[in-house]
């Protein structure tokens, strides 16, 4: 009998050690499949991916009772997670390929002081806009300009309603974009200064044909949309499908993103965690993410990877001239956050 009961005792054991769980939460469709079935074959431990596409509903994920081991945040969420004590410390050390990150993208993230300590860059891109070129100058009736008026001015983009505008579900892109196409920084505006600026909005928002993060981008393959927003990783997942796509860069400039990897104070594997941080920044990993998600590596851009990779994806990589019309996102006081939130809720309901 005590034979049998250290047999079970074994094997349930052996049940247990056998189903390590982590727990990965991360933009929807964020990597390439492979990678994490990679990473689950050589450690034996199963990954629960959980995913999301708003900032909204990262944030929502981190205050429920479900412990993540890995998250993915968007560089401009590392304030408020920080500040709540969400972020365990990053001990890049124990990281074998932190010394493969291009330096110039860890000196712009190091310029976060959220960022510094707790997370280290996974994929980057830029917000720009889509255009399907030869539809939309039909219906604008005119050459169009490389310009944020053709989504922010009333009276440009009301020409271009009858070929499809879309505008992505992102309060904190569209009012940097809009504050930055004016002449206005963000981190210097006042609550109220704020909220004013979306009000050109609220005409426009019943006659955006998508207003999501996602759907938008069937919508513009099928030809659907002639003018979007959009995150360069999903623009491209559209020209793939719909070559008579465009993804443009106004003269006014575009936004950069980082999107970061870390470890939530409370995830129950952070040894895991680890494990599947330094898996997933490895360069081979990190070009195959890039290649799958259509966003761009966090390599430097004179390693071997990203020669070959840059050759091979040329719209994957940006330019030094595209990078200098480029800013960081910025990141938001609770106040400046608060009003934001409210607006685009008030927005929002325009559509319904």
């Amino acid at each position: 009998m005590k034979t049998l009961l250290c047999l079970l005792t074994l094997l349930a054991c052996s049940s247990v050690h056998a189903q390590q769980v982590l727990r990965f939460l991360s933009w929807q469709d964020y990597f390439d499949p492979e990678v994490i079935e990679d990473f689950q074959r050589s450690t034996g431990v199963r990954v629960e991916y959980q995913g999301f596409t708003t900032a909204e509903e990262l944030m929502q994920a981190m205050q429920s009772s479900t412990a993540y081991d890995v998250i993915v945040p968007s560089h401009f969420m590392l304030k408020d997670l920080v500040e709540a004590n969400r972020l365990a410390p990053l001990d890049t050390s124990r990281l074998a390929h932190y010394k493969q990150f291009d330096p110039w993208l860890l000196s712009i993230l190091a310029g976060q002081p959220a960022a510094n300590g707790h997370v280290v860059p996974y994929l980057w891109g830029s917000v720009g806009m889509v255009v399907n070129a030869k539809v939309a100058q039909a219906a604008y009736g005119a050459p169009l300009p490389s310009s944020w008026s053709l989504l922010f001015e009333p009276q440009q983009v009301s020409r271009l309603f009858g070929c499809g505008v879309g505008l992505i579900d992102a309060p904190q892109e569209v009012a940097s974009l809009m504050l930055n196409y004016k002449g206005r920084n963000p981190t210097v505006s006042s609550p109220r200064q704020i909220a004013k600026a979306l009000q050109p909005l609220e005409p426009l928002m019943p006659k955006f044909a998508e207003l999501n993060n996602w759907a938008y981008i069937e919508a513009l393959a099928q030809g659907k949309l002639c003018l979007a927003m959009s995150w360069s990783g999903h623009a491209l997942r559209a020209i793939e499908r719909n070559p008579a796509l465009n993804y443009v860069i106004p003269d006014e400039g575009a936004a950069m993103y980082i999107d970061t990897l870390a470890i939530p104070a409370n995830a129950p594997n952070p040894e895991l965690a680890y494990h599947l941080i330094d898996f997933l920044i490895a360069p081979q990993n990190a070009i195959r993410n890039a290649r799958a998600t259509h966003f761009y590596p966090p390599l430097p851009s004179e390693s071997p990877a990203m020669q070959q990779f840059a050759a091979e994806y040329p719209l994957q990589v940006m330019s030094s001239k595209q990078r200098r019309a480029s800013y960081l996102l910025e990141s938001l006081s609770d106040a400046q956050q608060a009003a934001l939130e409210s607006t685009w809720q008030k927005l929002r309901t325009t559509r319904q």
